[in-house]
């Protein structure tokens, strides 16, 4: 059985708000996300998780599953865990966390997610892509450095491992903000308490590292165009408009 992708997606945004209904395209912003999550071969299963009725609406116009879940959820980790309840998922089933605002994430991306948790004896799994190190200066693009069996051993929005002899010859990778977790684990991780990194870095992944928990992470290609901004938007109107 096929695993089961669950796309967060909220109305309110400090930045961009209604974010997920913006439809310039000819498409809204979280159809283009469940098209793009329609192409992995690996996923069962696609239901979005809002807590608004109107985004609740419009992916019902499209032909796509929805649960509505509570306005009060801190994180996008607690909507799915909530969405995950309301569906009866069973613990070990497999759960994709996708961002509704990554509407180019290739399919292959999704299944590679799968095969790592699938295969692998960690907890968690998720992806990450090379950088530069001018990218890695940027504290918006999230880094991560992994041991040699391929499980993370730290996230920071600082650039790590810290060249120290400036030798330019570190291997920056930036950290996708998708998850593969079977249900059980993830909901553990959506009721344990938040720790010092994780406080510190504003990164919730760090609450399962400190807590001693595996994270396998795949390298990929893709590039990681999240829409969080007008500006981002733009472009990816702009992009659309080029592939008709």
């Amino acid at each position: 059985m096929g695993a089961t992708a669950i796309i967060p997606a909220r109305y309110a945004s400090t930045r961009l708000p209604g974010k997920p209904l913006l439809s310039r395209t000819g498409k809204s912003l979280i159809q283009h996300v469940v098209e793009s999550v329609r192409a992995a071969s690996k996923i069962s299963r696609i239901v979005v998780a809002t807590d608004d009725e109107r985004i609740a609406e419009n992916v019902a116009s499209f032909g796509c599953e929805c649960v509505m879940t509570s306005d009060l959820c801190r994180t996008g980790t607690d909507r799915l865990a909530e969405a995950a309840d309301k569906l009866n998922l069973t613990p070990d089933e497999i759960v994709v966390n996708v961002q509704g605002d990554e509407p180019d994430i290739p399919g292959e991306c999704i299944d590679q997610l799968v095969e790592l948790i699938t295969a692998g004896d960690s907890e968690m799994a998720t992806l990450a892509r090379p950088i530069s190190p001018d990218d890695a200066l940027d504290p918006s693009k999230v880094k991560v450095v992994c041991d040699c069996n391929s499980k993370a051993i730290y996230f920071s929005r600082s650039p790590i491992p810290f060249d120290r002899d400036g030798t330019g010859q570190v291997q920056y990778l930036m950290h996708l903000g998708i998850y593969a977790y079977r249900v059980g684990f993830l909901k553990w991780f959506a009721a344990a308490e938040s720790t010092a990194a994780e406080a510190a870095e504003s990164l919730e992944q760090l609450r399962a590292l400190e807590a001693g928990k595996d994270i396998s992470v795949g390298i990929v290609d893709y590039d990681g165009c999240g829409i969080d901004t007008p500006e981002d938007y733009a472009a990816f109107v702009v992009r659309q408009s080029e592939m008709k």
